[in-house]
């Protein structure tokens, strides 16, 4: 198993004024698997990708990702999980405006320490992976919304973290990208030959079902979910609208 949290809880203040907000959340994701999260605004989504990320502190519990063992450890001790355990890709780009497509990726790595050589192998290297070969040289504004996510992809990947989270990847992307990255992620984590596992926070209940699997935060605990209990019965029938759609 790859990742592993156990009984991990997180709250906020204090007195009556204490707010609890993970209430003991149990996980696990495995080497090459897409997990899709789901829950309601302000349950905690965030909080706990922080946490796994190694950008906060747990109260209490454990997070385990292959050999690094945290969760209540000061971020300020969680340096060697964020260089090398953990990358993420948001929904902004976060790229700069200035720098071509392989110069944001390769910059990432120069302050992890490659040598200027290396990083410009690993992120022309990861830029082909994602689709990007023949982009290189573009800045930011050369490319669309869902290429510019495809360079984040790209400079997480390059970092080559055995687990990815993505915190709305397709929040900013019209529903043609956001399937698009999706059907990246499932290549990259059903990479054969390099793997990876990839935590996704969706608000998106058609990308959500197509995931590996998903899980609801609800009330403070994660529990295993389908399309259905996550959004009811309305939702089913849109998707099966879509995919008709689609098929005529």
């Amino acid at each position: 198993m790859l990742l592993v949290v156990d009984d991990l809880k997180k709250g906020f203040g204090f007195g009556r004024r204490r707010l609890e907000v993970l209430k003991g959340i149990n996980l696990e994701i495995k080497k090459g698997e897409l997990v899709a999260l789901m829950g309601p605004s302000g349950c905690g989504k965030s909080t706990l990708l922080n946490i796994i990320g190694g950008l906060l502190a747990g109260d209490s519990g454990s997070v385990q990702l292959n050999e690094f063992n945290y969760g209540t450890r000061n971020p300020a001790g969680n340096v060697k999980i964020r260089r090398h355990g953990v990358g993420w890709i948001f929904q902004d780009f976060h790229l700069v405006e200035h720098l071509s497509a392989l110069d944001n990726v390769a910059l990432a790595l120069g302050l992890s320490g490659a040598s200027d050589s290396e990083a410009n192998e690993r992120a022309a290297e990861a830029l082909t992976r994602v689709g990007l070969g023949d982009r290189l040289d573009h800045i930011p504004d050369q490319l669309s919304g869902g290429q510019r996510q495809r360079v984040a992809i790209a400079r997480a990947v390059a970092g080559r973290r055995p687990l990815l989270l993505a915190d709305e990847p397709t929040g900013n992307l019209d529903s043609r990208s956001g399937e698009g990255i999706l059907e990246l992620f499932h290549d990259l984590c059903h990479d054969s030959e390099d793997s990876i596992s990839i935590l996704m926070v969706t608000h998106d209940p058609v990308l959500a079902s197509k995931a590996d699997r998903m899980l609801l935060l609800r009330d403070g605990v994660t529990a295993a979910s389908d399309i259905r209990s996550a959004w009811g019965d309305e939702i089913i029938d849109s998707i099966s609208g879509d995919e008709g759609g689609e098929e005529e």
